[in-house]
């Protein structure tokens, strides 16, 4: 058998493009599991849940069309387990948190998942996948960082199951405003990520993009990024996109007039997206064709 270099390692010697990859999602449902998960956290971790009770869960949230993902305190387990829960829309102009905690799992199932129950938090909720037995990345890369993030944002920090794009381990994500980072522990200082954040502003360097888009209009806000330096979350919203002639062509808001991005589209190499991958495949990834961007008169 020949052992590869992790999927992360090798994804950052071929200096993939970390832009417009956020796994899609604008609705998420974050529930607490606290101990260590399978491969599969709801239903592959007997020793926290019982996996028809999990099952259960699961069906139950993916019907409604959201995101469901398991989350745990870093650090040592309490002895005592907590059963803690939110509720998240991402999507942009709506983005919120509800969150509360119930007696036990088998509560899970009665949760309102309109978001009726508990209490709406103002707080950001951080979460980084370190789910080890999807990802041996995931493990060493996303402990490392969110035992980096935790140490200032203990209260808004979370260990997560697997969110996709192994590749880019350390990811996470920044909500309620769904923003998908990756190689989050090879940033200098991974907190201040969170700080920018809480500023309203974001570090393209790392933000692989914001899960309630399309991956051609992440890919777009990156380019608008790089050609302005306007580093705020809330800036290039997207008023359409057009595929065009095997190009795609974006328009975004911008300050001084709607920007338009051409993106063109080209498939990698075969590479392993995952460590535990067998067979290669090519991925999309997206290349600047042209952007017109308007510029601010001075004053």
């Amino acid at each position: 058998m020949i052992r590869r270099p992790p999927c992360s390692v090798q994804s950052a010697e071929r200096s993939d493009p970390i832009y417009g990859t956020a796994s899609a999602g604008s609705a998420w449902v974050f529930l607490e599991l606290g101990g260590a998960w399978g491969h599969s956290a709801f239903l592959q971790s007997p020793s926290i849940l019982d996996p028809d009770l999990g099952l259960r869960i699961v069906r139950r949230v993916e019907k409604e069309r959201m995101r469901i993902v398991a989350i745990r305190r870093p650090g040592r387990r309490p002895p005592t387990p907590r059963w803690r829960w939110f509720i998240v829309n991402s999507e942009p102009g709506a983005e919120a948190i509800q969150t509360g905690e119930v007696d036990g799992p088998e509560d899970y199932l009665d949760l309102a998942l309109d978001g009726s129950d508990g209490a709406a938090s103002n707080d950001p909720l951080i979460a980084v996948c370190a789910h080890g037995k999807h990802d041996q990345c995931c493990a060493v890369r996303g402990r490392a960082a969110t035992a980096a993030i935790a140490s200032a944002y203990p209260e808004w920090t979370w260990e997560c199951s697997h969110l996709g794009g192994d590749r880019f381990a350390a990811t996470g994500l920044l909500l309620p405003h769904g923003l998908c980072y990756g190689r989050l522990d090879t940033a200098t200082d991974p907190a201040s990520i969170v700080e920018l954040y809480t500023q309203g502003r974001l570090d393209d360097s790392h933000l692989r993009g914001r899960t309630s888009l399309p991956h051609a209009v992440q890919a777009a806000q990156h380019y608008a990024r790089v050609e302005s330096g306007d580093d705020r979350i809330d800036s290039f919203s997207p008023l359409s996109v057009a595929h065009d002639d095997g190009q795609i062509r974006v328009r975004l808001s911008g300050a001084a007039g709607p920007v338009e991005v051409v993106l063109g589209e080209q498939f990698s190499e075969p590479l392993f997206s995952m460590c535990e991958a067998n067979v290669a495949g090519r991925v999309r990834q997206f290349t600047l064709k042209s952007i017109n961007a308007p510029r601010i008169a001075a004053t």
